[in-house]
C-alpha cells in the first residue's frame, strides 16, 4: 500500500511539474483570477473587525471560461483561487484533476476527493481514497491512508478507518447561485486521532460543489467551493 501511494505521489507531482514546464505562460485570465484572490485576501484582512466577507461577483465569474474553485486554508483563513490545470485517468478508479494557482500552489483531487498538495509547508504527498467510476466524492467506507511530509523530509503515514453518513439533501448557495446537493460526511478514526470530511455533492451534474477536507496535521482543513465549470 505504501509503495503504491509513493508511486501515486510521484505521478501527481509529475503532472504538476510537467504542466509547469510544458504549459504556456500564465494567461491574462489566470493572472486576473490570481490578482482577484490576492485582493480578496487584502480586503478580508482590512475588514476583519467588521466581519465583511468580500468575494468575486457572479457576473465576474460568469465571464470566465475556465473551471475555478475557491480554496480557504481554514487555520489561517487565507483565501486563494485555483484553476483546473490538468486532468487525467490512471489505473485506479476515478478521474484525477490538478488545480493550481499561478504561483504554483497546487492540489490534486480524485473525483473531488483530495489526494495531494504541493507548495504548502508539510504537504499531503499522497492519499488512498475510496472512490468508484465517475461518482463524485467518496463512494464507500474503508481504509484511508495519507502520507504527510515531515520536517525532516520523511514520509509519515496517517492511517484511518472511515465511515460514511448521508446527511440528506441540502441547498447551498455559492456566490449568488443555489445548488441542490447531497451532504455526505466521512468520519475517520485512527491511532493518531480522528478527522471529519464533508462533501456537498450535486449528483445530477456529477460534481462536488463544496467540501471541507483534512490535508494533514500541518495544513489542517481546506475548504473548497466550485465557482465555475
Amino acid at each position: 500500500m505504501v509503495r503504491w501511494m509513493r508511486a501515486a505521489g510521484l505521478l501527481l507531482g509529475g503532472l504538476v511539474l510537467v504542466g509547469c514546464a510544458e504549459g504556456p505562460e500564465p494567461a491574462p485570465l489566470q493572472v486576473e483570477i490570481y490578482r482577484a484572490g490576492q485582493q480578496a485576501i487584502a480586503k478580508r484582512t482590512q475588514a476583519r473587525d467588521t466581519g465583511a466577507q468580500p468575494a468575486p461577483t457572479r457576473a465576474f465569474l460568469d465571464s470566465l471560461d475556465v473551471p475555478v474553485q475557491e480554496m480557504i486554508v481554514e487555520r489561517s483563513n487565507v483565501v486563494a483561487y485555483v484553476i483546473k490545470h490538468f486532468e487525467t485517468r490512471d489505473n485506479l478508479p476515478g478521474q484525477v484533476q490538478v488545480w493550481r494557482t499561478t504561483d504554483d500552489f497546487a492540489v490534486a483531487m480524485r473525483n473531488g476527493v483530495l489526494i495531494s498538495t504541493r507548495g504548502f509547508w508539510g504537504d499531503l504527498l499522497s492519499s488512498s481514497v475510496q472512490v468508484s467510476g465517475s461518482e463524485p466524492g467518496p463512494s464507500h467506507e474503508g481504509e484511508h491512508i495519507q502520507m504527510i511530509l515531515a520536517r525532516d523530509n520523511r514520509e509519515v503515514p496517517f492511517a484511518f478507518g472511515c465511515e460514511l453518513t448521508d446527511l440528506g439533501q441540502e441547498t447551498i448557495e455559492i456566490v449568488e447561485r443555489r445548488h441542490t446537493t447531497q451532504h455526505i460526511r466521512q468520519s475517520c478514526e485512527g491511532r493518531k486521532g480522528a478527522i471529519t470530511n464533508d462533501y456537498w455533492v450535486d449528483k445530477r451534474r456529477g460534481v462536488v460543489m463544496q467540501s471541507r477536507q483534512w490535508a494533514g496535521p500541518n495544513i489542517g482543513y481546506l475548504r473548497f467551493r466550485r465557482l465555475t465549470d
